[in-house]
């Protein structure tokens, strides 16, 4: 036993900075730096803390190093959406898979944080402005959301998984909605589909707009016309949106559907009625989850890397958290479509 440990005795409690200073013949200042990482200390009055520390056992307050920096040592996750839609939809757990693989090796805690409506969005935004937080990432933004806003006024940095318009200022991370669709639509002409309808996601979100535009793209280039129904991004509105498409267009022999979930409402339908899929009508969904390897077809989908696009996502947040001035950079992934027995 060490002669610190001998007078604070057994029940002492753990080392403490002082003791670390005092055993290593430095100030208490410069053990702080050298636990810090700071460059400003020489090597042999390192290697004298490093030894102390290990000497002593101890170990860093983790709450007050954060403190010392400006740093609270977290970031949050925010999914402005209702929490039946968060649990109901593959897409978000697979970005929390990919913030947390990210996250693995730092010392960073993750808050996730539901936003579903005004009340929650004023609690946010008060817990927020006490700057608990050193980051912020976004995901499921749509175009009139007022939080993007408000986090650049506080001056904290933020991350939005898919963009709000072409012109997004803050930093994003997106997939390449448009040639995903447009890939998706131009497989189902070239299968010799002729009337290819699309259940469309709501268009206050970006990401919605733009495989809306790389459906009618793929139309144009074939000489098809359009046949468009409006969904939520949830399995109800994509049987309401099939429903209203078979009463609009009762011999359609395909359907793209700007997500799985939709495309499983679809799918649906189109039993009721009678319809074989794809002998009568192909499918073809978005997001490639797991609902489109469990559906019976199977789903042809478009594989969108929604992990990858967590872990970007973090990744970028921790540059711009690190960064003296904001990076805002702008990041767009490849989709890749995935045939199965469903087209």
């Amino acid at each position: 036993m060490t002669a610190a440990r001998t007078a604070r005795g057994r029940s002492a409690g753990r080392p403490t900075l002082e003791e670390v200073a005092a055993r290593a013949g430095v100030g208490r200042g410069t053990v702080s730096r050298v636990i810090n990482g700071s460059p400003r200390v020489s090597e042999e009055t390192r290697a004298a803390v490093e030894a102390a520390v290990a000497e002593l056992g101890y170990v860093p307050n983790r709450a007050a190093r954060a403190l010392a920096a400006n740093r609270a040592d977290a970031i949050a996750l925010v999914v402005p959406e209702p929490e039946a839609r968060f649990f109901a939809e593959p897409y978000f757990s697979d970005i929390v898979r990919g913030v947390g693989a990210a996250l693995a090796d730092t010392e960073m805690q993750l808050l996730l944080t539901l936003v579903g409506g005004d009340r929650e969005r004023r609690r946010l935004a008060q817990y927020l402005a006490s700057h608990r937080v050193d980051g912020v990432l976004l995901v499921s933004v749509h175009a009139d959301d007022p939080l993007p806003d408000l986090l650049e006024q506080l001056g904290i940095p933020v991350v939005i998984s898919g963009r709000r318009s072409e012109d997004e200022p803050l930093a994003s991370v997106d997939s390449d909605n448009f040639e995903g669709a447009r890939t998706a639509v131009a497989h189902l002409a070239a299968r010799g589909r002729r009337t290819i309808a699309t259940i469309a996601g709501p268009l206050d979100v970006y990401g919605a707009r733009r495989r809306l535009d790389g459906y009618r793209s793929a139309l144009a280039e074939a000489g098809l016309a359009e046949l468009t129904a409006h969904g939520d991004f949830t399995e109800e509105g994509g049987r309401r949106a099939m429903t209203e498409l078979l009463a609009r267009a009762p011999h359609l022999d395909a359907v793209f559907a700007a997500s799985d979930l939709m495309a499983s409402g679809a799918r649906q339908v189109l039993r009721e009625h009678g319809r074989r899929i794809p002998d009568d009508t192909a499918l073809v969904g978005f997001d490639d989850s797991s609902i489109a390897r469990h559906m019976d077809p199977p789903l042809t989908s478009v594989r969108q890397p929604i992990e990858d696009m967590g872990r970007a996502m973090t990744e970028l947040l921790l540059t711009e958290i690190a960064a003296t001035a904001p990076t805002r950079r702008s990041l767009i992934l490849p989709t890749e479509l995935v045939m199965r027995a469903s087209s």
